[in-house]
C-alpha cells in the first residue's frame, strides 16, 4: 500500500509517501520559524493560513520526488490532532478532498502515535514491547507500548512540557524562538559545576515529571546574578543553559531507568522534537548499556513533526481495515491511550 501523510498540527508543514513493501519513498519539510519568530512564539492563525499556502505545493513536490502519481495512492493519512485546532483543519480538508476525488481510503492520526512510531522508519527498528519516552512542545509522557495502538500511560508531566520548558528558558536567556534547540547549542559553550540545578521529583516514586519549579530556578538565578554584577554576561547564559539542559537529562534518566526496572522491559525510544537533543542521546545512551537494554530513535529530522512517520502510522492503520467516515473529526486534544490497537504490528 502506497499512503500519502499530510502533517499540519502546528507551525510546520510536512509531507511524505510511504510505500508498505519499498519505504519511505520521499518526503519534505516546511518549517514556519520565520513567521513566527517575531512574536516569540506559535500564533495559530497565521499558521493556518500558511499550512493553507504550503501544503498542496508540497504535495506536488513530494509526489515528483518520490516518482508517484496521484493515481498510484492507494491511501491518505493526515495528522487528526492533538494541535491547534486551524491547523489540524487544513491538512484533514485537504487530506479527505483529495481522498474523495481519488476514492481511496484515508485515516486521521494522532499526532503523538506518529513520533512513537518514528523509529520504525529506521534501519533497525525496535521490536515490541518497549518503554517509550515522548518528549516535544507539547508533551512528555512515559508510555509502555505493547503494539500498535496498544499504549499504557506511565507517567506525564503534571505542568509543563519538557520542550515547552526549553523554549521558555530560552526566552529568558534573551535567545530567539525557538529557544530549545538555542540553548542546547548554548549550553555547549557552558561551563560544568559552575550552578547545579535540581532534579524534578525524582527523589519520589513514580514516573510522573514536573518542569515549572526548574524553570523557576532558572529564572532566580538570573536574578541572583544580575543582582550581583549588574549584568548577565553570555558565558554566565552559557552555564545556566548547561545546568538547565543537565538537569533536565539527568531527569529523564533517572525516570527511564526507573520505567525498564518496573516494566522488567529491555527496549527504550526515545521520540519527539526533544529526542534530537545530543546530550539526552548520550545520557540515556550511558544508562541502557548499564541496564543491559537498548535505545532506539528516529534520525533528527523524522524526530520533530514531519510527514513520514504520518504516513507510516497512517498507513498501519490503514492496513488494519481502519478509515474515516464521511465527517471530517479532527482534535486538539487526544489521549494516546484512547486509541484503538490493530492486529498488525510495524
Amino acid at each position: 500500500m502506497r499512503v500519502l501523510g499530510i502533517e499540519t498540527s502546528c507551525d510546520e508543514t510536512g509531507v511524505a509517501v510511504y510505500d508498505s513493501e519499498f519505504g519511505l519513498l520521499g518526503d519534505s519539510l516546511y518549517s514556519q520559524v520565520e513567521i513566527h519568530e517575531r512574536f516569540g512564539g506559535v500564533v495559530p492563525e497565521l499558521a493556518s493560513r500558511d499550512h493553507i499556502r504550503k501544503t498542496l505545493p508540497l504535495i506536488q513536490e513530494v509526489l515528483e520526488k518520490s516518482g508517484t502519481t496521484l493515481k498510484e495512492i492507494d491511501g491518505i493519512a493526515y495528522t487528526a490532532g492533538p494541535g491547534l485546532i486551524g491547523a489540524l483543519l487544513v491538512g484533514a480538508s485537504i487530506g479527505r478532498s483529495l481522498g474523495m476525488s481519488l476514492d481511496v481510503p484515508t485515516v486521521g492520526v494522532h499526532h503523538m502515535e506518529g513520533h512513537l512510531l518514528a523509529p520504525m522508519l529506521e534501519d533497525n527498528p525496535p521490536s515490541f514491547p518497549f518503554v517509550a519516552l515522548l518528549v516535544s512542545g507539547g508533551h512528555t509522557q512515559l508510555v509502555r507500548v505493547d503494539g500498535i495502538g496498544r499504549y499504557e500511560l506511565l507517567g506525564e508531566s503534571l505542568d509543563d512540557a519538557a520542550g515547552e520548558a526549553f523554549d521558555k528558558v530560552g526566552k529568558m536567556l534573551g535567545l530567539a524562538y525557538p529557544g530549545g534547540p538555542r540553548v542546547a547549542k548554548l549550553a555547549e559553550s557552558g561551563t560544568p559545576g559552575r550552578f547545579t540545578f535540581p532534579r524534578p521529583m525524582t527523589n519520589r516514586p513514580g514516573l510522573e515529571f514536573s518542569f515549572s519549579g526548574l524553570k523557576t530556578y532558572v529564572r532566580n538565578t538570573l536574578a541572583e546574578e544580575l543582582a550581583k554584577t549588574g549584568e548577565v554576561d553570555d558565558q554566565t547564559k552559557a552555564d545556566v543553559a548547561f545546568a538547565f539542559e543537565d538537569a533536565v537529562v539527568q531527569t529523564f534518566v533517572i525516570k527511564c531507568r526507573r520505567a525498564l526496572q518496573q516494566t522488567g522491559l529491555k527496549s527504550l525510544i526515545i521520540a519527539g522534537g526533544v529526542s534530537a537533543n545530543l546530550r539526552l542521546r548520550e545520557g540515556l545512551q550511558a544508562m541502557v548499556e548499564k541496564e543491559k537494554s537498548a535505545l532506539f530513535y528516529a534520525k533528527p529530522r523524522f524526530c520533530t513533526d514531519n510527514g513520514a512517520m504520518i504516513a507510516y502510522a497512517g498507513c498501519q492503520r490503514l492496513l488494519a481495515g481502519e478509515f474515516d467516515g464521511l465527517e471530517i473529526n479532527v482534535r486538539p486534544r487526544w489521549p494516546l491511550d484512547s486509541l484503538s490497537p490493530i492486529q498488525q504490528s510495524a
